[in-house]
């Protein structure tokens, strides 16, 4: 029985009522593209088959593309909750690079709305912004791999990377995200950033960490993702902040739905740099699962190391992604130098790979010169 009160409300009840229902009513529209019935996400389908990632028509497809940096640290820093632009332009540019992929770094507290996340920033409006990014990428015919990048245990405020995912909100967090996007078949889930100073068994298994506080390991990360129903690959990436993948054959967690992505990260200042490293540790990977670079880069504005690695990764099958889309100096490492697109030398070296992919050399240098 539905009840009228005839009493007026407060304005500022008033005000909270009718954001709650317009959050709402912009999560109905933006779940509509994903309703399983034809939508223009199908075609952004993506599925481990193998050691390879395969795409809606069946062909083998690699991942290449950006880290769109903010959204880890802004709304947790009362900034907002994007630190990039998003829109349509905004997205043009990145096109504009030949990319298939953008990276989102997302934030534990924000998303949940927990340990005193900024409130104007976070639950319900970090959840429907990521939502309404994630869609427009995903029209524009981009793929989405969601990061878990900032998290903390406990009460704590998640205000940088830890050793590991945490027990406490980590799973809690994976199968928010996944309950959300599980009708979309253009996301990816990376479990975590840079697990790093742990074992190989902690990062499958979880453990208690020096500092305190109990780590979830990779398996409880994945059994948060599947039991939402969702079924989109997941990405686990190496010890040593991803660089390490020397164990990861034998710690790799199960997952059910047997779509189980290996992630490395790739920077000229990590320890494994050099062509014998990436054979050695990297390639015996990639005869048993996809691997995908999500965090490619590098700190001294030139695309020397870069290119080298990409030159090895086209010949070996694995996908990279360029860290990061933001204008904040080169040296950060980052790609532009304003919004529009404009390469730092460095990523000047990723479009210019990114052309030769799909255009004959000459052809690239033109479309090069236009951009």
């Amino acid at each position: 029985m539905l009840v009228i009160s005839t009493r007026v409300a407060k304005p500022a009840i008033v005000a909270r009522r009718l954001l709650a229902v317009a959050i709402g009513a912009v999560l109905l529209l933006i779940g509509c593209a994903y309703s399983p019935h034809g939508t223009v996400n199908d075609a952004l389908g993506l599925r481990v088959a193998g050691n390879r990632l395969i795409d809606a028509q069946g062909r083998a497809t690699r991942l290449l593309g950006v880290s769109v940096s903010g959204t880890e640290y802004a709304c947790i820093s009362r900034l907002g909750i994007f630190a990039a632009p998003t829109t349509g332009k905004a997205i043009d540019a990145m096109m504009s690079w030949r990319i298939n992929t953008v990276r989102i770094p997302l934030n534990e507290d924000c998303w949940l709305g927990i340990n005193g996340a900024p409130a104007r920033y976070s639950g319900a409006r970090y959840q429907a912004a990521i939502h309404g990014y994630v869609t427009r990428l995903n029209h524009a015919g981009l793929h989405v791999i969601l990061d878990l990048h900032w998290n903390a245990a406990g009460t704590t405020m998640a205000t940088g990377q830890q050793q590991m995912a945490d027990l406490s909100h980590s799973p809690a967090f994976w199968s928010s995200v996944a309950r959300t996007f599980s009708a979309d078949p253009g996301v990816v889930f990376d479990l975590y950033n840079e697990p790093h100073d742990i074992s190989w068994r902690c990062w499958r298994d979880g453990c208690m960490m020096p500092a305190g506080w109990p780590a979830a390991g990779m398996q409880s990360l994945v059994n948060a993702v599947r039991r939402t129903g969702a079924r989109q690959p997941v990405i686990a990436a190496g010890l040593s902040s991803g660089n390490d993948l020397s164990q990861w054959l034998r710690y790799r967690p199960h997952d059910p739905a047997d779509q189980l992505v290996a992630g490395l990260h790739m920077y000229n200042f990590h320890a494994c740099t050099t062509v014998d490293c990436w054979n050695r540790t990297v390639t015996p990977v990639t005869h048993a699962a996809p691997v995908v670079t999500t965090e490619l880069g590098e700190g001294d504005c030139s695309a020397t190391f870069i290119s080298r690695f990409m030159t090895w990764a086209d010949a070996t099958g694995v996908s990279y992604l360029g860290w990061s889309w933001n204008p904040v100096g080169c040296g950060a490492p980052a790609l532009i130098s304003s919004w529009s697109g404009a390469p730092t030398p460095y990523g000047a070296g990723l479009r210019y790979h990114l052309c030769q992919l799909s255009l004959r050399q000459r052809e690239c240098r033109a479309v090069v010169r236009r951009l």
